[in-house]
């Protein structure tokens, strides 16, 4: 990862985490990733060849405001995200138009246009034939799968049956206890990474 690059992306993971939705408050049943963490995750996944920047297909199979997703877009060719939550994917353009605003004044590299988000069911046939509708890509195509924990069993039954052989699933959230999803391989030598990310590899 170039100097730019990683410097963009310590500016937007200090944008987000200071937003960061928890366990309290009036949205405390909606929990996002901490980037700071990632960050350190997504070194380790390129160091593995698990990432190939600009080359690898990203979607996040609950994408809330698409900060996972605005995140990816600097290390893959193409970010999508889909969100079954309406107002909550409606905070998506005005925290991107603030952290543009704090990436200028820092001089850092703004987000690729490679991000695509979706209001809908991420089981959801319909969605998936807009996804490729906008990007051409089906489930097939991924490189690379993500979720928040929530629905996880279910999002693996539904890639176990469409996503492709080496096909990678992160579900963040994880911690002692790693769950196994039939037609998957836990990477045990990875998992968990930082204590908080198990990845899965489709067989």
């Amino acid at each position: 990862m170039d100097e730019l690059t990683r410097n963009s992306l310590i500016k937007l993971t200090e944008f987000f985490d200071a937003r960061q939705v928890g366990d309290v408050g009036p949205l405390g049943f909606r929990r996002s990733t901490n980037l700071t963490t990632l960050l350190a995750c997504a070194e380790r996944l390129m160091a593995e060849s698990i990432i190939v920047p600009g080359r690898s297909a990203f979607l996040d199979l609950g994408c809330a405001d698409g900060r996972v997703n605005l995140f990816f877009s600097y290390l893959t060719r193409v970010s999508v995200g889909v969100e079954l939550d309406e107002w909550t994917l409606d905070e998506y353009d005005p925290l991107r138009g603030e952290l543009l605003e704090t990436l200028k004044v820092s001089e850092m590299a703004p987000p690729n246009e490679n991000v695509y988000l979706f209001q809908g069911d991420a089981t959801d046939e319909a969605v998936h034939g807009k996804i490729i509708h906008e990007t051409g890509l089906g489930l097939a195509d991924f490189d690379l799968f993500y979720t928040y924990l929530i629905m996880h069993e279910e999002f693996a039954h539904m890639l176990a049956e469409k996503a492709k052989k080496g096909a990678i699933y992160m579900v963040y959230g994880l911690h002692k206890i790693m769950p196994r999803y039939p037609g998957f391989r836990l990477m045990k030598e990875l998992s968990p990474m930082e204590g908080v990310l198990a990845l899965y590899e489709k067989e």
